[in-house]
């Protein structure tokens, strides 16, 4: 029965260390480090997805891939990092599972359509310096990427796209996402006046299945073709979110969306455009949980809003804004209540009054641990001269976590300790240019229960975009952090901002020969 443990474990150690999505801690043990036991290792392998970024004739998408340079314990030897392009199913939904209808027969289905080419985007030469591709295609397909070796620890990509004119103008940007099997978006719309479509990718050679659920204020909304999604082998299907509520009187102008792969993984975001307010990627919030930290709210928000959902039981939670000076509770909402298996949208206004701030939620009761996932759909500008992005809440920066597109000018970093009494120290370091420049560093303090927001350090002599990257010291409070990229348009003030979670650059697993019943309860 040891010998089975032992292998058991051995297993684990490679798999995780391959995967680089997965962690074993003992009980008790934290996140942030290796709890006794077990050890930190970097991964040797990681898959990014990057959905297709526009179908607009005027818009510019560029990608910039990284990988921190010198992870400690990566593999020395030379690594690999590249997208390579997916195919695209057409005019997706209502086919079922395999092509099938209720009585099993064939149904005249969607269309998968092959990329027109096979040339890697953006592969990384080495780490430390990022790597950039542009394109201005209307019809630029979804990117499936792998790294290994000493590329695969932190490897990040950004996906961020200019569009002039039309619906959903304005700044789009996205950090590409990890496969996985489960997803929460909060915030996802699915009146008139939007156009929310949840992209879908599949990075493997087998058919992923997924089912897509939406709940609103007075829970799950009437589903169309929400289920028994087809998701063939390295392709994307776009669905719009729109047609799996059962007619126009049932949708809901705030709800949320729950991606779940029954088969297989995929990688999953929602792109979000509005005739009146541009458009973003709404990425996935973190997992459920009893509190949720989303930072970064610009200084200058005149519209902030506020989507939560609580999977199971009914949640209270303490609402406070993390200023510069402090955490402070916004007027008319000490507490919000969430029923279980709904949304609750809660409109905060200009709540940052010109300071910068990051909103963070607690349980009202101390001993509560009903889980919820939340986003905040922000707005900068006046009239017809407004632009919305989006903030989910995220993961905390445990061990490192990277912003991979940064320009000349336009870059603000914030940074959250949410915690009274526990301050955060970082160091965030600037990479060298895509173009030339070296890189720069400088160290930060945050306070307990305040934000940061500061313009971020610039590698010397700086020619194309450059990497972040934010490293929390030994012993620092927990920090969050996120980035907004500000690229204005004529008057139009395009911005988009990105949460910085935790790269998983490296995985905790017990040791090699340890007793599994050490791990257990």
């Amino acid at each position: 029965m040891k010998r089975t443990m032992m292998s058991l474990i051995g297993a684990g150690v490679a798999l995780a260390a391959v995967t680089g999505v997965a962690a074993v801690a003992a009980p008790g043990g934290t996140e942030g480090g290796a709890p006794q036991g077990a050890s930190r290792m970097p991964v040797q392998r990681s898959a990014l997805l990057c959905p297709a970024p526009t179908s607009s004739e005027v818009g510019d998408t560029t990608y910039t891939a990284f990988a921190p340079k010198g992870t400690a314990g990566a593999d020395t030897a030379k690594g690999t990092a590249e997208l390579l392009p997916a195919g695209t199913v057409k005019d997706s939904g209502g086919t079922g599972k395999d092509g099938k209808d209720d009585k099993g027969g064939t149904v005249e289905g969607p269309q998968t359509v092959a990329p027109h080419d096979h040339k890697p985007v953006a592969p990384l030469k080495a780490a430390g310096t990022p790597v950039t591709a542009t394109t201005s295609s209307s019809d630029a397909p979804a990117l499936v990427g792998t790294a290994d070796g000493a590329s695969a620890p932190g490897w990040s990509v950004q996906q961020t796209t200019s569009v002039a004119a039309g619906a959903g103008r304005g700044l789009f940007g996205l950090s590409c996402v990890a496969p996985d099997t489960t997803f929460w978006f909060p915030g996802v719309n699915t009146g008139k006046d939007r156009q929310d479509y949840v992209h879908l990718t599949n990075p493997d050679s087998t058919q992923a299945v997924v089912d897509l659920e939406l709940r609103g204020k007075d829970g799950r909304l009437a589903a169309g073709s929400g289920e028994d999604i087809a998701v063939p082998p390295h392709t994307t299907v776009p669905v719009l979110l729109s047609t799996l509520v059962s007619s126009p009187g049932s949708a809901d102008t705030d709800a949320a969306l729950h991606v779940t792969a029954r088969e297989g993984r995929i990688g999953a975001s929602v792109q979000a455009t509005d005739a009146e307010t541009g458009g973003d990627w709404l990425p996935a919030a973190a997992d459920p949980a009893p509190g949720a930290v989303l930072p970064g709210i610009p200084a200058d928000a005149t519209s902030v809003r506020l989507t939560a959902v609580a999977p199971g039981d009914d949640a209270d939670l303490k609402v406070q804004l993390a200023t510069p000076t402090g955490l402070i509770t916004p007027s008319g909402l000490q507490t919000l209540h969430v029923k279980g298996g709904m949304t609750t949208t809660v409109d905060l206004k200009d709540i940052t009054q010109g300071e910068a701030g990051s909103l963070v939620l607690t349980p009202a009761d101390s001993g509560s641990k009903a889980p919820v996932a939340a986003a905040l759909r922000v707005l900068r500008g006046k009239g017809g001269h407004q632009e919305m992005a989006f903030i989910p809440s995220t993961r905390p920066v445990e061990e490192r976590a990277t912003a991979a597109d940064n320009r000349a000018k336009g870059s603000t970093l914030s940074l959250v300790a949410p915690e009274k009494g526990k301050d955060a120290k970082v160091t965030v370091t600037a990479s060298a240019g895509s173009g030339g420049g070296s890189a720069a560093s400088k160290t930060y303090t945050v306070k307990g229960g305040t934000t940061l927001a500061v313009e971020p350090p610039r590698p010397q002599g700086l020619k194309g975009s450059y990497a972040l990257t934010v490293e929390p010291a030994d012993g620092s409070g927990p920090v969050y952090a996120a980035r907004t990229l500000a690229q204005p348009q004529g008057g139009i003030p395009a911005f988009t901002v990105q949460t910085l979670p935790d790269d998983r650059g490296s995985v905790v697993v017990p040791t090699a020969g340890q007793d599994l019943s050490l791990l257990t309860d």
